[in-house]
């Protein structure tokens, strides 16, 4: 879907006028300050990416900046950023990274300017309109090191007509979940109740809300590994337990979301906990054999409620070595702005403010139980789904195993505390 072009260029220069108002004379926080007018931007292949590349002429206009534009893979841009920012370049000013998977790492190494004084400098642009998850994810020991530009939230995808034919209503908790899994995949043997990521990594981040729902989380209050605990063994029982008793025939232990999602759409799931980023592929009318019997709920609520994570897969940061900070940050301000973010949430890349979820013209394009789901997840959820550390997949495949045991029918308890050990070690290496 595409707008017309003249309200995106409306838009646009609207954000633009905005910011550079909200912006003049601002020089506070750490990074350098207002250089060149040539303003060097990497940013990683992404949607978010083609609608501000579309948008980037006007705010050159508006602004008198010239942008010199990089745009690289997951793979290359993470390759660079470690080369480039340890060799301690200047040659980046705005940055485009994955909070939870090298926030902690680039903000240990100073690779990210503390933009603690700058967010709270416009207050037309408003800090505080950010949701409470997101930020948390972009906060690293207290410091504000990123703006969120992309989020995601775990909910509920479900077959109405299965559910339905039982005589069920939707699953408001695990209980629930658990029984209308089971209902239905009595009378359709045939047919998953429930199906989720299995793969040892990638299950990580769907179980986390499991697990935060439980009352659980991967550290305690004083940063103590506590996957052993008996709210984690809860939690890892209920999400391994639903895939082992009523998922796929022949469940294979190496889904990641593609295979999963796979599934539900070829009509052969009842129920599927996934990123609500990716709801498009249920309802693609040419590709989902179920595109019209598809609902979305929130995550049924576990002994603490319902508490899916709601992070930012992307987010924008300043350089700590720019000599350039000044415009670094008027960039940010403007593409993140309330006016950029709603017109990039209409083409269907949900934004990380609260305001833009609130105005009926920012759910528009949603299925309205989606919506409905997605405010309720972005009230409750949590700023993590994966532990918040340094080596990320070394901790994943960690924390995962007990996941994968139960799966196969194994002692989940058993697992739970071999992980414990080996996590305790694991953070105190990478700390």
């Amino acid at each position: 879907m595409t707008h017309p072009f003249s309200r995106r260029t409306a838009a646009v220069a609207l954000a633009a006028g905005l910011v550079l108002a909200g912006a003049a004379g601002c020089s506070s926080g750490s990074g350098g300050g207002e250089g060149s007018t040539t303003l060097r931007v990497t940013l990683a292949n992404h949607v978010w990416t083609d609608e501000i590349k579309a948008a980037i002429p006007d705010f050159e206009a508006s602004s008198g900046l010239t942008i010199e534009l990089t745009q690289l893979g997951e793979d290359q841009l993470s390759a660079q950023y470690n080369t480039k920012l340890n060799a301690g370049t200047d040659e980046i000013d705005v940055m485009m990274y994955r909070p939870l998977q090298e926030g902690k790492l680039f903000a240990g190494n100073g690779w990210l300017a503390d933009l603690g004084d700058r967010v709270e400098s416009n207050a037309e642009w408003d800090w505080s309109d950010f949701q409470p998850g997101p930020v948390e994810a972009t906060t690293v020991d207290g410091t504000i090191t990123g703006v969120p530009i992309i989020t995601e939230r775990e909910v509920l995808y479900y077959r109405t007509d299965l559910l339905a034919e039982v005589g069920l209503s939707v699953p408001t908790t695990m209980e629930e979940l658990e029984a209308a899994a089971k209902a239905i995949h009595e009378a359709h043997p045939e047919i998953a109740g429930f199906v989720a990521r299995t793969n040892v990594s990638a299950a990580v981040t769907q179980f986390s809300s499991f697990l935060y729902s439980y009352g659980g989380d991967w550290v305690d209050s004083s940063g103590k590994a506590s996957v052993d605990t008996p709210e984690a063994i809860a939690a890892y029982e209920m999400y391994s337990g639903l895939l082992h008793d009523y998922g796929p025939e022949n469940l294979s232990t190496d889904m990641s979301w593609p295979d999963a999602m796979a599934v539900f759409t070829q009509g052969n799931a009842a129920f599927y906990t996934e990123a609500d980023s990716l709801y498009k592929n249920a309802t693609d009318t040419t590709e989902s054999k179920v595109y019209d019997k598809v609902g979305f709920a929130p995550l049924p609520a576990g002994p603490a409620g319902s508490k899916p994570y709601n992070i930012p897969s992307w987010a924008l940061g300043v350089n700590a070595a720019s000599e350039n900070a000044d415009n670094a940050w008027k960039f940010i301000e403007w593409a993140t702005s309330k006016e950029m973010s709603m017109t990039i949430q209409q083409e269907g890349v949900p934004s990380a403010r609260t305001s833009v979820w609130d105005d009926p013209e920012g759910i528009a394009t949603y299925p309205a139980d989606l919506a409905e789901a997605i405010a309720v997840s972005a009230e409750n959820g949590v700023g993590h789904d994966r532990p918040v550390v340094v080596r990320v997949a070394e901790a994943r495949e960690i924390v995962g195993m007990p996941i994968v045991v139960g799966i196969t029918g194994g002692d989940v308890a058993a697992e739970a505390a071999k992980a414990q050990t080996s996590f305790e070690s694991f953070l105190e290496s990478d700390a």
